[in-house]
């Protein structure tokens, strides 16, 4: 229709239009298509314009036909009124044609225009504004696909012709390019990686397109036809008596074959829409309204169920793009039909729905008392359309702003969401079907594990008031914690692995929450999930290292500093903390390019923002463990080869930055506030520290904001105290216990604890006076003969240990040197190496003989010493 009113607009013919163009022009304003109306008028008004430009004698009777229409102007205005919408009899003397596109031509107009300011671009070899109009079209062709339009040909046709001009730029004499300004040739080396990226996304419909342009076309025209398709005519109504019900109606389809809506033929229509299924030109839509139909007349509860099956599979397969959300109208009405199929099997105890069911014939009734067993088994899963409505429902909760109305209010869906999946627990319950129930359980977990009480409960509330129950359900005092551990304990004794690992990885991550770290810590590690987990599944990874990072914030909020820092050490150590939790997509660096399908299933991996662990929350909870670990080690290192031993990376590397920083301004990120602390608690300044933590806005998304604060205080006065004997021991030959409790406002007996803790440890070369309350250190002074000695001990150490794995190696014994951990070990270790220097001797191997020996006793000497100092700590 644009063509031919454009050939209109063209002729010369115009102002004298016949009734036909405005009836043409009045059914484009009332919806009819114009793909199906353009082929049938295109050829009479073609002819019609074409005699009117040629013959001589048109003009006569066009005027002849201007006086009549003037004539009888009173007698036509009325029925030029019936046929045009909204016209009036005032409108008759406008010549203006009004002409309404659909959508979808709006949009294809407007890529055209823009491929023709690019053309005009390309012409005066302007890559600036080539790269401006091909980002707008891209975003044109993304919202098409937006609303499941298939791509059009144009768009393909211009990114050929783009990809050819930009090859022939490119192969030009380089001369053109230094000819260049600067802003045009970024642009045009921009252009070469967005050309070259977007044809690999669409690599697939560009081939198909080069191969055979003609054929894309008409199967992009077949693809798009159906949409056009007038819907009034294809349904029609059987009107019946005043007295009966209108139950029974029939539908046209579009090949012409009438459907007739009745208890009898319900069967029949569910095999015609279930072999339509899938096809090309299918209008699933209108599948799903005849099945809904086929619902309502429906009396039989396997009529139900059969008909319940196929309406939810249509809903589903309605959205068929896995970049795309379900709509939430789709979705809510299968959520329900979903609750109602699962009300029809737990009400009726002689049906169930199986996966793997014996051949029947689908165009019989069946009932119980036709089946020998007397349970009428379907072919279907309950269980997949559980799991279909809630990856819907992430998925769209990933699609949707999370800081807007839209998100929350689309978060409300998951309490309807988790009553019926507790119902469809309650199903395979009653069935007894192990495999489903087992999934359905962990869905269930997976919902409540990473929830705070009061949120559990509520969701708990939902299937409080329905009659159809699961077994297991919250206690009556809303302790959650039982409800987690009746889940998971079914979860243990099932067969399946992953589910085990899964509820086990579940189970420490709601332990963690609830601040129980020594629980949480030994299930892990009893569990040996750490050896095993990179042979797991990416959303298993992901779900360990949530549960890692869980204990380690855990560790901290309890005060347990060191723990904390080393659980959290390893995650923050890749410097790809975001990815890891599923929280933010790989940051492409170091010429690392992600192929669009990694990075399309990176972005369907991603949480939904309310199961976020707050990274800055983290980043400081491990800066700050780092800070009170650090510090006082580096207080405590004597020579630079113990200095270049650093147990926190990350901390360090920061620290060396404000180091060398010139000037330091005020704190204004949470980075800034820790390593301003950090040089204040190095100088001695722990109030000041405690000032610069304690300021630090982060925290008050702790639940347990006081707590934590109050610790932390406490934590900053005991390094504090710990780095000023390490600072300043040297310089003192005593120190009273008195000034230290004054100077650093802890009690006199927590300092004599501490002091007495760093002796007992080696960490303090000094001994306790308590009758005079004072600390005497003993200073112990190396001559420079006894520093190269001892320079040369640790290096023989170093040489021996080196040698024994490089032996290890040889002979293929895999033992390690971690095994000295204890002195048992350590002469474990000493009899392995004598055992196989015997053997080596008598293999004629004098050297490695005597060379295993020494080996031996300075093992068994380590592992001696090893076990009296483990003996003396204990």
């Amino acid at each position: 229709m644009s063509r031919f009113f454009r050939q209109a607009g063209d002729s010369d013919s115009e102002s004298s239009s016949s009734e036909e163009e405005e009836l043409m022009s009045s059914d484009d304003e009332g919806g009819a298509p114009k793909a199906a109306a353009a082929p049938a008028a295109k050829p009479a008004m073609s002819r019609f314009l074409k005699s009117a430009g040629d013959s001589s004698s048109s003009s006569d009777d066009s005027s002849d036909e201007e006086s009549e229409m003037s004539e009888d102007d009173d007698k036509e205005k009325p029925r030029v009124g019936r046929f045009l919408h909204g016209a009036s009899s005032d409108d008759s003397d406008d010549d203006t044609k009004r002409v309404v596109k659909s959508a979808r031509d709006k949009r294809l107009d407007e890529m055209e225009a823009t491929g023709k300011l690019m053309d005009n671009a390309l012409k005066i070899n302007d890559w600036v504004a080539i790269s401006t109009e091909f980002d707008k079209l891209v975003r044109m062709v993304q919202r098409q696909q937006n609303v499941q339009e298939p791509i059009t040909p144009f768009f393909l046709r211009t990114l050929g012709n783009l990809e050819t001009s930009l090859t022939a730029a490119v192969a030009k004499d380089k001369e053109s390019k230094k000819k260049m300004n600067a802003s045009n040739a970024r642009a045009l080396t921009a252009m070469k990686q967005k050309v070259k990226k977007t044809s690999k996304e669409y690599e697939t419909e560009l081939k198909r397109f080069q191969e055979d342009p003609e054929a894309f076309e008409k199967e992009y025209t077949a693809a798009v036809a159906p949409e056009i398709v007038p819907t009034p005519a294809r349904v029609t109504k059987v009107k019946k008596a005043e007295g009966e019900e209108d139950e029974d109606f029939t539908t046209v389809t579009k090949g012409g074959k009438g459907i007739t809506f009745s208890p009898e033929n319900i069967f029949k229509n569910l095999q015609v829409v279930q072999e339509n299924r899938g096809k090309k030109n299918t209008d699933r839509m209108e599948q799903i309204r005849i099945l809904e139909k086929l619902l309502n007349v429906s009396v039989t509860p396997y009529q139900n169920i059969r008909v319940l099956l196929a309406l939810i599979a249509a809903r589903f397969d309605y959205n068929s793009s896995v970049a795309t959300h379900m709509p939430p109208d789709l979705w809510n009405s299968a959520q329900k039909e979903v609750d109602q199929l699962i009300t029809v099997v737990v009400n009726e105890s002689g049906f169930s729905i199986q996966e793997i069911t014996e051949d029947y014939d689908e165009l019989l009734e069946r009932s119980p008392e036709t089946e020998k067993d007397g349970i009428v088994r379907v072919r279907g899963s309950v269980m997949s359309f559980v799991d279909r409505l809630d990856d819907e429902f992430t998925k769209s909760l990933q699609n949707i702003d999370p800081h807007g109305t839209e998100y929350v209010d689309r978060l409300k869906d998951e309490k309807v969401l988790y009553s019926t999946i507790c119902r469809a627990q309650a199903l395979y319950e009653k069935t007894k079907q192990e495999d489903p129930l087992g999934r359905v359980i962990m869905r269930r977990l997976e919902h409540i594990y990473s929830k705070p009480d009061p949120v559990v409960v509520a969701l708990e509330a939902s299937i409080a008031t329905s009659e159809i129950k699961p077994s297991i359900v919250i206690s009556p005092d809303g302790e959650t914690s039982s409800l987690i551990h009746s889940l998971c304990i079914y979860l243990y004794k099932s067969g399946n692995s992953l589910l085990r690992t899964r509820a086990m990885l579940c189970h420490i991550f709601h332990y963690a929450l609830h601040n129980d770290f020594h629980t949480a810590r030994d299930m892990l590690l009893m569990s040996h999930l750490q050896e095993s987990i990179h042979n797991a599944d990416v959303a298993t990874q992901i779900l360990y290292n949530r549960t890692v990072v869980q204990l380690g914030l855990s560790a901290f909020r309890c005060g347990l500093i060191k723990e904390a820092q080393a659980t959290l050490q390893d995650i923050f150590a890749t410097q790809r903390v975001k990815e890891l939790l599923a929280q933010g997509v790989h940051q492409q660096r170091y010429q690392q390019v992600l192929s669009p399908e990694q990075e399309k299933a990176e972005r369907q991996r991603q949480l939904p923002f309310h199961m976020h662990i707050n990274t800055e929350l983290l980043e400081a909870a491990f800066l700050v463990s780092s800070m009170l670990v650090e510090i006082p080690l580096l207080a405590s290192i004597d020579s630079e080869e113990q200095r270049r031993k650093v147990i926190s990376k990350p901390f360090r590397r920061l620290l060396d930055f404000a180091d060398r920083q010139v000037f330091t301004g005020p704190p204004e990120s949470t980075r800034d506030h820790i390593m301003q602390a950090s040089k204040a608690l190095q100088n001695g300044e722990w109030e000041k520290c405690r000032d610069l933590i304690q300021s630090i806005k982060i925290w008050s998304l702790m639940p347990e904001c006081a707590t934590v604060k109050e610790m932390l205080a406490k934590r900053i006065q005991e390094e504090g105290l710990r780095t000023y004997l390490f600072t300043y021991a040297p310089h003192y030959r005593t120190l009273a216990l008195a000034l230290l409790a004054r100077t650093f406002a802890l009690p006199l007996r927590a300092v004599t604890s501490l002091v007495s803790k760093m002796i007992w440890n080696e960490e303090l070369e000094a001994s306790l006076d308590q009758s005079a309350g004072v600390v005497v250190f003993n200073r112990v002074e190396f001559t420079r003969t006894q520093q190269l000695a001892q320079t040369l001990a640790d290096k023989v150490n170093a040489l021996v240990e080196q040698n024994e794995k490089a032996l290890d190696q040889k002979l293929g014994i895999s033992s390690s040197w971690n095994e000295r951990a204890d002195g048992g070990k350590g002469e474990k270790r000493g009899e392995q190496t004598q055992e196989r220097n015997r053997r080596g001797d008598r293999r004629g191997g004098a050297r490695g003989g005597a060379r295993g020996g020494r080996g031996a006793r300075f093992a068994q000497g380590l592992g001696s010493q090893m076990a009296g100092n483990t003996q003396r700590n204990r």
